[in-house]
């Protein structure tokens, strides 16, 4: 590893809600596979349930264990809006590009609910409607201008005046975006019902384990890992979060802090629909419900400079959070009951890394997923399969590295 990050600090809401135990080994000897896995948060866990159910042999490695990077910092709005909103990024890698970016992300959201739904997995899922606030990026007529954009690219979106917006959330902003078809879950639940159905399907898991150094041929990836033993497969993908390996480009990726808090339940306080909101504003604010009526609040992102500098911050962008969003919902108690703080990584037009690495046609990597995290994995965990079965995903190209 490069860069080691302790990903995330504080006290996160989802630590309230028991999540199933996933069970790990030790490595202890030399193993072989067909896929290796390094991460087992939630996008190892989404690329282990896919690889498992299309028959390969899977090996799943964590130098932390189950569920305790990233996972379990995130705030989990499952939205298919990417950061970068369809206007801007037309302009960006062009408008057919940006209307198929958002097309997949949009059939991520839905494919990922009825995988849900098929392998039966207990994770609170529920269906949000979504809003997007006028603020500092996008006002009223550029807002406008973005719903045009959307619809003309086969996705609806509502806009609502300052009038409509008043009437029917109580939110005082100049306009927004009323969208359809995102949903909410338990990031940790699902993350350990993927892993789970991996298991019972014979995958296996080791932790924690640290990958030290991986060496690829024409035939197989051989990995060697901290305590000694090594692991060969004939591919490996490096689901690692924000903890970049050497052998994966910088690209245009950077590292962003967030800090978030978590309400205590008030159901009978939240707003109808319990919709998702954020603003077209950078940076912006962002929040959800919970099913116990907790309202979930993030934002205030800025540059990670170093793990103890972003903890340290954690009282002061709570007690901002919690008066900004006192500001658009007065009558709620936005006293944080849970504040935590995590890292992730960004790019500049919003869109994943998500492939083969560049003259490493065996080792695959996922990273730079932004405010979609959970959207991106459903993504990754459709083309890394389908690459390694030796498939063509129509649009691997709007992700792969080399783009």
């Amino acid at each position: 590893m490069s860069r080691k990050l302790d990903l995330s600090s504080g006290r996160p809401v989802w630590s309230a809600y028991r999540a199933p135990a996933v069970p790990t080994d030790s490595l202890t000897r030399d193993v072989k596979t067909d896929v290796l896995i390094v991460g087992m948060g939630i996008s190892g866990a989404m690329m282990a349930e896919a690889l498992t159910a299309d028959g390969h042999r899977v090996i799943c490695i964590d130098r932390r264990g189950p569920l305790k990077g990233s996972t379990a910092a995130t705030t989990a709005l499952v939205a298919f809006e990417i950061d970068q909103p369809l206007s801007t990024l037309a302009k960006m890698v062009g408008r057919a590009s940006a209307q198929q970016a958002w097309r997949r992300s949009r059939l991520a959201v839905s494919n990922l609910a009825g995988r849900i739904a098929e392998l039966g997995i207990n994770c609170g899922l529920s269906r949000m409607p979504s809003l997007y606030l006028a603020g500092t990026m996008l006002g009223p007529s550029e807002l406008r201008d973005e719903a045009e954009a959307r619809r003309l690219a086969g996705i609806g979106a509502i806009c609502l005046t300052r009038q409509q917006l008043a009437e029917k959330f109580g939110i005082d902003r100049e306009g927004a975006i009323l969208g359809h078809g995102n949903i909410a879950l338990d990031p940790r639940k699902l993350t350990a019902g993927l892993l789970l159905k991996s298991l019972e399907r014979k995958a296996r898991f080791y932790a924690p384990v640290e990958a030290t150094m991986i060496e690829d041929s024409a035939e197989a990836v051989v990995v060697a890992t901290g305590d000694g033993p090594t692991i060969t497969a004939q591919h490996v993908v490096l689901a690692t979060g924000y903890e970049l390996v050497d052998i994966v480009p910088a690209a245009a990726h950077r590292i962003i802090s967030t800090w978030a808090i978590a309400t205590r339940p008030q159901p009978r306080k939240l707003w109808p629909d319990a919709a998702f909101i954020w603003e077209a504003s950078e940076p912006y604010l962002y929040m959800r419900t919970t099913v116990d009526g907790r309202v979930i609040c993030g934002g205030e992102d800025e540059d990670f400079i170093d793990e103890a500098r972003r903890d340290e911050l954690i009282a002061d962008k709570s007690t901002r959070i919690a008066e900004k969003l006192g500001l658009i919902f007065p009558h709620l108690d936005t006293r944080p009951d849970f504040a935590w703080t995590g890292s992730f990584g960004t790019t500049t037009t919003g869109l994943p890394y998500i492939g083969a690495i560049p003259r490493h046609p065996r080792i695959h990597a996922v990273l730079g997923y932004g405010g979609n995290g959970i959207t991106f994995s459903q993504i990754a965990s459709e083309i890394v399969p389908a690459s390694i079965n030796g498939l063509d995903d129509t649009d691997a190209r709007l992700f792969a590295f080399n783009r």
